[in-house]
């Protein structure tokens, strides 16, 4: 028996191919976004706490509401913007079902969904699952910037929703206020719905702040936002992240929630609550990763790549450009069967045949770890 594929377009993604390449030549492995060292112990001992005190079934549908009430927190001290526990909050395995379910609870059939590339590979098959059409802007290199008079160009009467991601994976760039007044702008009187990716807004560099939907109101009237714990507190095995919008929103996101996960791990939400009531957990992580991109930079500036330095995430773009003229994926193959270093290839985040010369490494690695890529880059 044969059934057409809803995603055939779909294969294996560069991730997993990576990752199945590094395991086999034991290469060191700057390619998927996730860090080598440990979390916090306090935070494992705190999820430790939690089984240990009956955390152990299921938790509310939208949360644990201490932690919810610690984000509610959280967004009032960072950007003086309020979402109510109680209505505005629910908690998600990781931001990718926060996307998803924000995506299937308003794209049907004949919507239209902008998204900006290189674009993070969870948006377009959860586009295509709910009958939406994908309409890319492509944001071109070497700077990136998001031209918006194009933007507005694409906009249409089938424009459902227009998803964000600053700072953006995979080019390490962050949208400006400039650019969230634009989007306001283009988006104000009507009914199209803002998703904004900020699983890396506490990974900002060089004294920038990290500006939210929240923080500008006719955009957050209209916005989810979607965080992560995995990515701020270094645990991305865990899949524990979140979603913000106004209670008219987060009620029709509930309805897709509920029959999709109904709920979260408990113990490591009651664990995660303890442990945002020290804003420092949080606060220091500019400076944190800032100092891996600075020391990762400084290992290899005499190498033959070029680079312009990350402005957030916790991944650095090369230009390869003076080195080969190969193709990115041929590139970051070989490299891994020949030097032991895994990257990603920028192309593979585009919706048409293009090659930037660009591979992206992640510097969410023990400085060891950075040292020995480092070794291996300046060989190249």
């Amino acid at each position: 028996m044969q059934h057409p594929s809803k995603l055939p377009r779909i294969g294996t993604t560069i991730f997993t191919v990576m990752n199945h390449l590094a395991k086999k030549y034991d290469a060191i492995n700057l390619s998927q976004g996730f860090p080598d060292f440990d979390p916090d112990s306090r935070l494992i001992d705190l999820v430790t706490k939690a089984m240990h005190s009956g955390y152990n079934q299921y938790a509310p549908m939208a949360g644990n509401m201490e932690l919810r009430e610690a984000i509610a927190k959280k967004y009032d001290v960072l950007y003086q913007s309020s979402y109510h526990p109680e209505t505005d909050i629910t908690i998600t395995a990781g931001a990718t079902q926060a996307i998803f379910c924000a995506i299937s609870a308003f794209v049907k059939s004949g919507d239209e969904v902008i998204i900006f590339r290189p674009a993070y590979d969870c948006y377009e098959p959860a586009i295509a699952l709910n009958g939406g059409k994908t309409i890319s802007v492509t944001l071109d290199g070497p700077d990136y910037q998001v031209n918006w008079n194009t933007v507005k160009e694409a906009i249409n009467d089938h424009t459902k929703m227009i998803i964000i991601n600053t700072p953006q994976n995979p080019i390490g760039t962050i949208f400006s206020e400039k650019d969230l007044l634009q989007l306001q702008a283009l988006t104000k009187d009507t009914n199209i719905i803002v998703l904004s990716d900020e699983v890396y807004e506490h990974i900002v560099f060089d004294g920038e702040t990290h500006k939210s939907v929240c923080l500008f109101p006719d955009l957050k009237a209209r916005s989810f936002v979607a965080a992560s714990f995995g990515k701020t507190f270094h645990n991305t095995g865990w899949k524990v992240g979140y979603c913000c919008a106004p209670k008219a929103l987060m009620d029709e996101f509930r309805k897709v929630h509920q029959f999709n996960v109904f709920c979260i791990n408990h113990p490591t939400q009651k664990a995660l609550a303890d442990y945002l009531n020290e804003p420092d957990h949080y606060l220091e992580l500019p400076g944190f990763y800032q100092k891996k991109r600075d020391l990762f930079l400084d290992l290899i500036k005499t190498s033959r790549f070029r680079f312009t330095p990350s402005k957030g995430t916790y991944f650095q773009l090369l230009d390869y450009s003076a080195i080969t003229d190969e193709g990115d994926v041929d590139l970051a193959k070989r490299l891994v069967k020949e030097k032991q270093l895994a990257s990603i290839p920028l192309s593979v985040f585009y919706n048409k045949e293009i090659n930037n010369n660009v591979l992206r490494f992640c510097f969410a690695k023990t400085d060891d770890t950075l040292k020995r890529a480092a070794d291996i880059i300046n060989t190249i």
